[in-house]
């Protein structure tokens, strides 16, 4: 029987992968939903060739577009039709692929209603990783990581038992400064941090690679995806992102699972577990490669990281903030109103303003998600 899935964020970098996999394993999979923000067009490509049941838009204003070009499926728009869509019970699975903060609340209306979901919204865990472990209990819905590195751990950990777990290890490429002077980060270009040496993504998570506040952003997310404390997450740094995470056993002994830099493969693998399907994607080439390299990470040069560990301690409220104040800095570095090097100055003095919740229900997230997009934008 086929596996039915929406997928949010359908026309994003993650999700036109997720669709090659389908497209791959018809076998396998239907699509019930798709959502898209603004790419109409494009949303209206992928409901036709996909047979989709219903679709949803963020731009209202394109709904009446969708429903003459799209007669025999269901529309929906904006925030409220995105949630609708996440709500839905029909399938038995929904990647969420949509990029930011906006990504959370879909991710807990799935899981309230039994719908497991494929997370590449790290956002979610991030901001309210406590409230959605509570959730997956109570609703007895499942969590599957589709970001390679929390996908490499993921299968590093098949079979363990994880009182033997020493420590996860998240690897990352130290994005494109990792060699550049310091002293030269406040002249660092938009156009000079979207130009990420393995990877192509969509502009913010490039920007969180080049500050490295990817890797703290990770670190959280893997916090919540593996109950592991923050003392026992690391990060290093490993140039060729062949190695995408690592896990060390409490006998020195260390699992790691490798690949070529291609989100198919672990967003397959979230689709398929726990088996893994053959497939005609590019095969790793070691002799090709020729060697694999790790570096510490630094922190004077990255100070993200640092802040994410330190939002991690904290908790509560903290993390959320550390998370809206990042997405809606990094906006304003693409806008080029501010420096590079002014993105986590401006995380660090939202933290420290704002009002803190050691325990926070989703409203108290949400208000905090408003208050630190307002401070961030409204910053001279």
């Amino acid at each position: 029987m086929k596996k039915s899935i929406s997928i949010l964020g359908a026309t994003g970098s993650i999700g036109v992968n997720a669709l090659n996999v389908i497209r791959e394993n018809p076998e396998l999979f239907s699509i019930y939903g798709l959502s898209a923000h603004r790419q109409v067009d494009q949303l209206i490509v992928f409901a036709k060739e996909f047979n989709v049941k219903v679709v949803a838009i963020g731009d209202e204003t394109q709904v009446s577009y969708l429903k003459k070009e799209l007669s025999n499926v269901e529309v929906l728009g904006g925030r409220d039709g995105l949630l609708e869509l996440a709500s839905r019970d029909v399938p038995d699975l929904m990647i969420n692929a949509i990029v930011g903060s906006s990504g959370m609340e879909p991710t807990i209306q799935a899981i309230i209603n039994g719908v497991d979901v494929a997370l590449s919204n790290k956002e979610s865990l991030v901001m309210a990783g406590d409230l959605i472990y509570r959730l997956l209990e109570k609703h007895k819905t499942k969590l599957y990581p589709v970001d390679s590195e929390h996908s490499a751990i993921w299968q590093s950990l098949v079979g363990e038992n994880m009182d033997d777990i020493k420590r996860l290890i998240v690897t990352g490429s130290g994005g494109p400064f990792r060699k550049r002077p310091l002293q030269t980060f406040k002249d660092i270009t938009v156009k000079e941090a979207l130009k990420h040496p393995n990877w192509a993504m969509g502009n913010k998570i490039t920007i969180d690679s080049a500050t490295m506040m990817n890797k703290g952003l990770e670190v959280i997310e893997a916090r919540w995806l593996f109950d592991m404390p923050a003392e026992k997450i690391d990060i290093i740094v490993h140039p060729q992102s062949i190695i995408h995470s690592m896990v060390e056993f409490v006998d020195s002994s260390v699992k790691a699972q490798l690949g070529l830099p291609d989100m198919k493969i672990p967003i397959q693998y979230a689709l398929t577990y726990p088996k893994h399907v053959a497939t005609n994607w590019e095969p790793l080439d070691l002799i090709k490669i020729g060697e694999l390299t790790f570096e510490a990470p630094d922190y004077e040069r990255f100070p993200c990281i640092q802040l994410a560990y330190d939002a991690l301690h904290r908790g509560g409220t903290t993390p959320a903030v550390l998370n809206v104040a990042n997405e809606f800095a990094v906006y304003r570095f693409l806008k080029e109103e501010i420096r590079f090097t002014e993105i986590p100055e401006l995380i660090q003095e939202a933290i420290s303003q704002h009002y803190f919740i050691a325990h926070p229900s989703l409203d108290d997230i949400l208000r905090n998600e408003e208050w630190a997009k307002q401070f961030i934008q409204n910053k001279e």
